[in-house]
């Protein structure tokens, strides 16, 4: 010990020494976790996407030939919910052949970016349902989505945001539109604009 104290030049009490397999171990974590929290979320689906624009051209067709504003909302609702489902699915599935986590660290940035523009356009909804400002209600859908789509995609692939500042442009247009203009709208942004990208994410990005 007398030797060790002469070398260091420092007094160790209780005779521990500093445990070198530790050091690393924790060296080594913390390298893990830079990498992990640098790495881009990669597994926005493509093809999912893909289906995803499908249904809502097919949802566009058919609430432009309801007669009643009640069925009209209720077939956009419909229409989310089985949007949300399948991009959750194909996003799962897309992870799980990139041999990765939805609960990875890029994963949680990516939902927690996502989400808040999704949460206020909910809220939002209701609001416009609560007094009647129907018209109001596409706009403010393309709109918060295209933000959650950038805001989502600023720890994503490049083509993400992008797609995002495309439903902002459109949701920008629909805003000043005559209302009978929003199906059409909503058939654009996340009919068409689903499916382009869609295809270049599952081309450039593996699916």
């Amino acid at each position: 010990m007398g030797k060790i104290q002469a070398i260091t030049g420092k007094n160790i009490k209780g005779g521990e020494l500093p445990s070198l397999h530790g050091r690393a171990m924790d060296n080594l974590q913390f390298i893990r976790e830079t990498i992990e929290n640098s790495t881009h979320f990669t597994a926005v689906p493509g093809y999912g996407g893909v289906f995803m624009g499908l249904t809502a051209i097919v949802a566009a067709f058919i609430a432009g030939r309801q007669p009643l504003i009640k069925d009209w909302l209720a077939v956009w609702l419909l229409e989310a919910a089985l949007a949300f489902a399948v991009g959750f699915f194909a996003t799962w599935q897309k992870s799980k052949i990139a041999n990765t986590t939805l609960m990875s660290a890029p994963a949680k940035k990516f939902a927690r970016s996502f989400l808040p523009p999704v949460i206020c356009g909910i809220v939002i909804t209701l609001g416009l349902w609560r007094y009647g400002h129907f018209e109001m209600m596409i706009p403010v859908w393309i709109l918060l989505y295209g933000a959650a789509v950038v805001t989502g995609g600023s720890v994503s692939v490049r083509v993400v945001p992008v797609m995002g500042w495309f439903f902002i442009a459109l949701g920008t247009a629909a805003l000043f539109l005559p209302p009978n203009f929003g199906n059409l709208m909503m058939a654009l942004s996340f009919g068409v604009l689903h499916v382009v990208f869609g295809l270049i994410i599952a081309r450039r990005f593996g699916g």
